[in-house]
């Protein structure tokens, strides 16, 4: 168990996405507003290594941002 341990994953949570033309993206400034892809209830993805594994709500206690996971995606081979 101990070499598992060690092994390190990189992990992204993903609020919603979009996609645009980069002369958009190039013309945008402070206070750009983005639309993504997602609505206010919709659940938050979680990537382990750009694989979907979980979804998740978003907690904030005592000023801390976290995540709670509210279902996991299980891939059948």
């Amino acid at each position: 168990m101990n070499t598992l341990e060690a092994i390190e994953v990189d992990i992204t949570v993903e609020l919603g996405a979009t996609k645009m033309p980069v002369h958009h993206l190039l013309r945008m400034g402070r206070g750009a507003v983005i639309a993504l892809d997602t609505g206010e209830n919709d659940p938050l993805r979680v990537y382990a290594n750009n694989t979907l594994i979980a979804e998740c709500e978003v907690r904030v206690d005592d000023g801390q941002l976290s995540v709670e996971l509210t279902r996991k995606i299980l891939k059948r081979a």
